[in-house]
């Protein structure tokens, strides 16, 4: 169930980031794209992310975990890459670093929301 809410919640923030940013910036071809591009990244995130993460602890500790968003970049340009670039992408790597900022700062708020009334249930 809880994977279910976090594919449900990240496609509905990659339509909305999409939508707000500057066009060409960052695209989505349709909803589906958005859900696959969704799925592709949460098994990313699930297999890949941590092996980035254990090799470049070394960067992460000097930056004071700021290193965290160029390797959350990285996992949205090879979500891109695995997509396909026509149907999802972005047009630079900086456009890939600010919608990953945007990202965990919204998972987070969404997260502690949920949270907060998911131990309120039990």
């Amino acid at each position: 169930m809880k994977l279910l809410i976090k594919l449900v919640v990240q496609t509905l923030l990659f339509l909305a980031i999409a939508r707000v940013l500057p066009s060409g910036m960052f695209y989505i071809d349709s909803l589906v794209t958005a859900i696959l591009a969704s799925f592709v990244l949460v098994i990313l995130n699930w297999t890949i992310k941590p092996i980035l993460h254990i090799i470049s602890l070394p960067i992460t500790f000097i930056t004071f975990g700021l290193f965290s968003f160029v390797i959350n970049a990285i996992t949205l340009e090879l979500t891109s890459t695995l997509v396909g670039s026509k149907y999802f992408g972005f047009s630079s790597f900086g456009a890939a670093l600010l919608v990953a900022v945007i990202l965990a700062i919204c998972n987070s708020i969404i997260d502690n929301y949920t949270m907060d009334n998911f131990q309120r249930r039990v």
